[in-house]
């Protein structure tokens, strides 16, 4: 992906930062609504008054006399703990338990320990202004842990993703999802070494992503998890009170954070009136291009700033997408024509199966695709008596070495292991047309008129391709 971060880089449609202070900040953030999404306390209480979701308040410490007074069997069992002028995630501190048999202790995510005196210490910190805007002195207050939904839980290392969203002129003009990782502390913020996913406006599904704030990816690090096709829940909701923050905020230029609790559903983490610009390469496109498109328009209701987002910035992408990435978009079910022997061509509906390692299909379909003839020679192979897993990749080897030669159309013999024992399956050579594109491959083939689809196909054959989870 690197080439295509190179050729992203060089577009012109790219914010700056320079660009983004002089032409969006400076005439549409005013004074007023600057201080107002700086202070965290005060834009809770704005957005809770216009019956916008905020995390609740559990408590809130102004002073040092404040915090030696404080009473801490007041907190829960969870909590976070924020500096109210905090930026860039710096200084929030995020507990998820109490320790049992231990007054006044806490354990946080990665397991460590919290005292009263290690609060205390972070909240003196906060008082002095160690995580505020210029260092000025600030206050800190706690409010709820939020909770992780469960289509996160794959994603994430312990905290809770966000969704970040670029609103002007009323319309939503970008989105991306932040996913906290170990690198980033259990944060979800992208100079902390959080991943940073695009989304596609229209259809609220992930696209490319960033760890970090430079290196593309495909995957969670160290996984097979692929970030592509993540279908972001609620998500009409989540742009509707993006559009209304911005209204009852003033910002014209806002970068609206938004969580999404287990139980509550969508709520507000914080107002950005200077968002940053990684967003971009989360998205691979320059928000520039899309300033300019909405810039000027007369936007009357959120719902008509909504459609004009999702027409302009949604659908489009993909296009885009396969034009920088070389890769073709395609949903979970696609039809397929495979290529049998003697050039014999059916067409069929196959599952897109992303947890599959190879290609597999039907027995009746092999034989209409001319492998009759290899399939009655493999029904002769004695089946090994053993169901031992290690044994059985061992024999794989062996069981190719010694039938491959003796079949032109046997291409390998695979043992697939299942807890009640194992089934032995004849792979061949076959080729699939699949959006357009001849895809080689080895497909097993196995028993599968019981079920939906008379073929899977399966990651070795899909290099070429991107899967949109909600087509």
């Amino acid at each position: 992906m690197f080439h295509v971060f190179e050729a992203w880089k060089k577009s012109r449609n790219i914010l700056g930062m320079n660009a983004r202070n002089l032409d969006y900040l400076r005439p549409y953030n005013r004074r007023r609504s600057k201080r107002l999404a700086d202070d965290k306390m005060a834009c809770k209480r704005l957005l809770k008054k216009n019956e916008l979701p905020v995390p609740a308040l559990l408590a809130r410490v102004k002073t040092a006399q404040d915090l030696e007074s404080f009473d801490w069997s007041l907190l829960p069992g969870s909590f976070a703990l924020k500096p109210n002028h905090g930026f860039g995630g710096e200084g929030i501190l995020v507990v998820y338990g109490k320790k049992k048999d231990a007054e006044h202790t806490w354990i946080k995510a990665d397991g460590s320990l919290v005292t009263v005196e290690d609060l205390k210490t972070h909240i003196r910190n906060i008082l002095d202004g160690s995580f505020s805007l210029a260092n000025i002195p600030d206050s800190a207050f706690f409010e709820e842990r939020l909770k992780l939904l469960k289509l996160f839980k794959p994603y994430t290392f312990k905290g809770v993703p966000d969704i970040r969203i670029v609103v002007y002129n009323k319309v939503p003009v970008m989105a991306m999802l932040r996913l906290p990782t170990k690198e980033s502390g259990g944060r979800a913020n992208l100079q902390q070494g959080a991943i940073g996913v695009g989304i596609d406006l229209a259809s609220g599904t992930t696209t490319t992503a960033v760890w970090g704030k430079n290196r593309i990816i495909e995957n969670i690090p160290g996984t097979r998890l692929v970030l592509s096709g993540i279908r972001i829940p609620y998500w009409k909701d989540i742009l509707k009170m993006a559009v209304e923050a911005q209204q009852v905020s003033g910002l014209g230029f806002l970068g609206a954070d938004i969580a999404i609790d287990r139980d509550r559903g969508p709520v507000f983490l914080e107002l950005n009136a200077r968002p940053g610009l990684s967003i971009q390469v989360a998205n691979l496109d320059g928000l520039k291009g899309r300033l300019e498109r909405v810039a000027g328009l007369a936007i009357k209701t959120a719902e008509k700033g909504i459609r004009m987002g999702m027409d302009l910035f949604g659908g489009e992408i993909e296009e885009e997408l396969e034009e920088i990435s070389g890769k073709k978009i395609i949903g979970t079910v696609e039809k397929v024509k495979l290529i049998g022997r003697n050039g014999k061509e059916i067409e069929v509906e196959a599952k897109i199966d992303t947890g599959a390692d190879s290609t597999s299909i039907d027995t009746e379909l092999a034989r209409e695709l001319g492998f009759g003839d290899v399939l009655e020679f493999f029904r002769t192979i004695p089946t090994p008596n053993t169901a031992d897993r290690s044994e059985l990749r061992a024999l794989s080897d062996e069981y190719d070495k010694k039938y491959k030669s003796v079949h032109p159309d046997l291409a390998g013999i695979t043992f697939v292991y299942a807890s009640n024992g194992f089934t032995m399956r004849p792979k061949i050579s076959l080729s699939f047309i699949l959006d357009g594109i001849d895809v080689p491959s080895k497909a097993s083939v196995v028993e599968r008129s019981h079920l939906e689809y008379p073929a899977i196909i399966g990651r070795k054959s899909l290099r070429k391709f991107l899967i949109d989870a909600s087509k």
